[in-house]
């Protein structure tokens, strides 16, 4: 099996301003035509963490997947990241996985923040992503999500997690720990892409970024400034581990009501 090249951009965003959100990352991930497989982006990457969906949604096809389209074929690579849509008079913070051809998967996040208002605005998904990609086995899911180990176990022997996020910098320590424990528990690579700066709420965001292998060693972290990092991701080593190490054979078995 092939191994994986990730990029993670790790970005400060201008508050619920669409149109510069979409073209600072442009001009961000344009260097990265070619060398890298796959490009990950924050939640919400083009207005920040808004409880405003009725000002900024879009359609499922509008402006923003458009870009996503764009940009994917323009760099050769899938990318991944989150924004509010509407459809059917509910909003959701929807997640779209974005290949070079132009066809794409979506998630909605499962688990909305209840400390926030983010329940009162949004609508919950309901279904699990699992992302086949250049041989791989993908789970993205949503920031909150981070929190729910049920959720995020490696039930379908994925090989790679990814977590899009706004998580603030005063929960940075849970952040930081959660990852580790979800790669560790599921054997899997596991990456974690948040946001720097502070947002149209004053909330501050450390960034965290993180890379984190099937044993639990921190490939990357990075916090505070904005970065772009590429790495590349060892399928076969993954593979020997869970072999030599087979605690996922072990997991408990349930079902989701």
């Amino acid at each position: 099996m092939d191994n994986l090249r990730i990029s993670t951009v790790q970005t400060n965003l201008h508050w619920q301003d669409i149109d510069a959100n979409l073209n600072q990352l442009a001009q961000k991930i344009a260097p990265l035509a070619g060398l890298t497989d796959i490009i990950v982006l924050p939640e919400m990457f083009t207005t920040g963490f808004s409880m405003s969906p009725e000002k900024f949604a879009e359609k499922p096809d509008g402006k923003t997947f458009n870009w996503l389209q764009q940009q994917a074929k323009l760099t050769n690579a899938a990318i991944t990241g989150s924004y509010i849509i509407e459809e059917d008079g509910k909003y959701y913070n929807h997640l779209v996985w974005m290949l070079p051809d132009g066809t794409f998967h979506t998630y909605d996040k499962r688990h909305l923040f209840s400390l926030s208002a983010e329940p009162k605005h949004y609508t919950a998904g309901k279904d699990k992503l699992i992302v086949h990609y250049k041989g791989w086995k993908i789970c993205p899911l949503i920031c909150y999500d981070l929190r729910f180990p049920v959720w995020s176990r490696n039930t379908e022997n994925y090989d790679l997690l990814i977590y899009v996020a706004n998580w603030p910098e005063k929960r940075a320590h849970h952040w930081r720990s959660l990852i580790m424990a979800r790669a560790i528990e599921n054997q899997s690579y596991t990456i974690g892409v948040n946001r720097v700066g502070n947002d149209g709420n004053d909330y501050a965001h450390s960034g965290d970024t993180s890379v984190i292998d099937y044993a639990g060693k921190i490939m990357l972290h990075t916090a505070y400034s904005e970065n772009i990092s590429t790495l590349t991701l060892n399928y076969e080593e993954q593979k020997i581990f869970r072999n030599r190490f087979r605690f996922l054979a072990d997991k408990d078995k349930f079902e989701l009501l």
